[in-house]
């Protein structure tokens, strides 16, 4: 059955002319959008893309699909702006705060979908450290900001969670006797440690103390969780990192689970002026309405 997703995955693979970047912009996994593709070419009975080694190309007949796929799209995105001006949330602005590492994991599809149901709208985001996202909030500046491991109750949205991993160089004998399950904090503290903060008050150093450990060899502190990384991938030390900040080549790094297992949890916390804007419980009501997630 052909849905929304589909026709907007059309009109990405023809503007891209590649599966995985459209993919990419549609908030779908390459092998998603391969399977969608088949199946709204199956539901169509013809092919509406020819596959090339290294590009994508359009049929005749698809280049007429997509031009009514742009027009359907189009429409519909007028459609939602008149909804907008309607409600009075047209040309409203949400500053939103974040730090680094979800700003580029959780907030790129959100804002994406959220841009689409309300194109009328503008989100900016303000990127810091989670103090200094705590002090906007608190200083009325920006109306949303992303809050690390809030208390209960506080935020509006859970957006998410992220574990703490030990990353290790491959090449150092296994440290530990926990295994192939994890590596314990203690057996972590008693090693030479590159820390990295990320920016946050909450990093490796914090996590350990919180929990009754002492780091005893600090070798180097950087604000970088992929620099970190690579120190650790020359054996300058281990680090404790969180996963979605871990690089996409990990060659000569072992990474592990911790023992017990730490999370760091995401929510939305809204500032005063964010409770009283329209445009900013739009955007919480369609997270709310998605499970965490806007669709559509």
């Amino acid at each position: 059955m052909m849905n929304l997703l589909h026709w907007r995955l059309l009109v990405a693979v023809a503007d891209a002319s590649n599966i995985s970047r459209a993919a990419e912009t549609t908030g779908m996994t390459q092998s998603g959008a391969s399977q969608a593709i088949a199946q709204l070419e199956s539901s169509l009975g013809f092919p509406v893309f020819v596959r090339e080694r290294r590009h994508i190309g359009v049929t005749a007949l698809g280049e007429q699909v997509i031009e009514h796929a742009r027009i359907m799209l189009s429409q519909l995105s007028a459609i939602r702006v008149l909804a907008d001006e309607s409600r009075g949330l047209k040309g409203g602005r949400i500053r939103l705060a974040s730090f680094p590492s979800v700003t580029s994991t959780l907030l790129p599809r959100l804002l994406r979908n959220f841009r689409r149901l309300h194109p009328g709208m503008e989100v900016v985001v303000l990127e810091g450290t989670d103090e200094e996202v705590e002090d906007w909030l608190a200083a009325d500046t920006v109306e949303l900001g992303v809050v690390m491991n809030p208390a209960p109750g506080r935020a509006e949205v859970i957006l998410g969670q992220d574990a703490w991993v030990a990353v290790m160089p491959a090449s150092a004998p296994h440290i530990g006797q926990s295994g192939a399950n994890g590596i314990t904090l203690q057996e972590l503290a008693d090693q030479p440690f590159v820390l990295a903060t990320g920016g946050c008050v909450v990093n490796g150093k914090s996590l350990m103390e919180q929990l009754g450990f002492h780091l005893s060899d600090v070798r180097v502190k950087v604000r970088d969780w992929i620099s970190a990384c690579m120190l650790v991938r020359e054996g300058m030390g281990v680090a404790l990192v969180p996963e979605s900040a871990l690089p996409a080549e990990r060659r000569g790094l072992s990474v592990m689970p911790v023992i017990p297992p730490l999370h760091r949890e995401f929510g939305l916390v809204c500032s005063p002026s964010g409770k009283a804007s329209g445009a900013t419980q739009a955007l919480l009501n369609g997270l709310r309405k998605g499970q965490g997630n806007i669709s559509g």
